[in-house]
């Protein structure tokens, strides 16, 4: 019998200065004025339409991501909080993260978004090389990442995350633990640390740079584990390690196949309906000018996860996270028996990717590195 999980909000801002040759999300380089009015009115429109997928609950967190959700003035995100407040509940210790760039123009605005609401910051710094900086298509500089990280530090924020890549074009092992050394001395309470990697329909595909090999990457990789660590950093997701109560609910949430709103171009949704033992998956229209079309439909794409596509959905999402799995948390969410996925999860027990106990299933290291063939036995 499903049960409803907890439930997050996802906002979706488009637009960047500049677009990335790596990035493959749903964003588009700002040409002329942003329709801040307008867009934050449809969100607001956006989030009415779907109220009767809340079901009463209260939400946990909110995630204003992008695109680059720090190009909006802090004007229109606090109308966009204010409106977010008269439509849902928040509870108490909500998390609210906007995504930011480390650039001048976005820094001078982050007093302000604390004063909108927003409880963590998300900081794109990337490298503190200014050679990658430019090989990755960034608009700041090491300088005036280290200062927004200096801010944020300062504002009365309930935590704040910086993002750093490794395996960049031609990096080294030396140059990606310089890189991680320097955002650890920065001393953010989250960092998101996470392989590039090339994906479709980016400009790096078209015309892929010089990557470091398997070998330095696994380098890199173990290494820079054993310096987050050292410096009091904990793993508990694939690429995420944080500092003790730092940990970032609303991605948790995602990886405990917790349900979750999406409002904005091309955000997406999953939502539980326990009664009718449904779980829905809704994509929103993508193109900005498409959303901000007052004749068209705001739902592109909605679909039922049927019970046997929740076994690879689940997992594909919560063995992100290094913690043990609960059985009985599996079946709360999927209204499956955690005795069928044993079953299906028999091949990768026995490889020991996995670990089994009476109650729940853990990852072993090796699973961790396997983790396709791991979710490939579900398939």
């Amino acid at each position: 019998m499903l049960s409803l999980p907890p439930l997050s909000l996802y906002v979706h801002i488009p637009w960047c200065i500049q677009k990335c040759p790596y990035c493959d999300f749903n964003s588009h380089k700002l040409n002329g004025s942003i329709p801040e009015d307008a867009y934050i009115g449809r969100l607001l429109d956006d989030l009415r339409a779907d109220l009767d997928w809340v079901q009463g609950r209260n939400i946990e967190s909110i995630f204003i991501g992008g695109g680059t959700p720090s190009v909006m003035s802090a004007a229109a995100i606090q109308r966009l909080m204010d409106g977010i407040r008269s439509q849902l509940t928040l509870t108490r210790d909500c998390e609210v993260t906007l995504e930011a760039n480390p650039g001048t123009f976005e820094t001078e605005k982050f007093s302000d978004f604390v004063k909108a609401g927003i409880t963590r910051l998300s900081i794109g710094v990337q490298s503190l090389q200014q050679h990658q900086l430019q090989a990755l298509g960034r608009i700041h500089d090491p300088a005036q990442a280290r200062a927004a990280a200096a801010h944020a530090a300062q504002l009365p924020l309930t935590s704040f995350n910086l993002d750093l890549m490794h395996g960049l074009p031609d990096q080294t092992l030396a140059q990606a633990l310089d890189d991680l050394r320097q955002v650890i001395a920065l001393d953010p309470p989250h960092i998101s640390w996470y392989q590039l990697t090339i994906e479709p329909n980016t400009l790096f595909a078209s015309k892929p740079p010089e990557l470091p090999d398997d070998d330095t990457l696994w380098d890199i990789y173990q290494q820079g584990h054993q310096l987050l660590e050292a410096a009091g950093y904990r793993q508990y997701e694939v690429s995420a390690y944080a500092k003790p109560g730092h940990q970032s609910r609303h991605n948790r949430n995602y990886w405990q196949f917790g349900d979750y709103l999406g409002i904005g171009c091309g955000a997406h949704s999953k939502v539980t309906l326990a009664e009718q033992n449904r779980i829905l998956r809704c994509e929103k229209v993508k193109h900005p000018q498409g959303y901000l079309d007052l004749t068209r439909a705001l739902r592109y794409q909605l679909n039922d996860v049927v019970p046997d596509e929740r076994y690879f959905e689940f997992f594909m999402n919560q063995l992100r996270l290094l913690e043990p799995i609960s059985k009985r948390h599996f079946e709360l969410t999927t209204g499956l028996k955690a005795t069928d996925a044993s079953k299906k999860l028999a091949t990768a027990v026995d490889k020991q990717w996995l670990t089994e106990t009476d109650s729940e299933w853990q990852l072993t290291p090796s699973g961790h590195r396997f983790l396709n063939s791991v979710l490939e036995t579900l398939l």
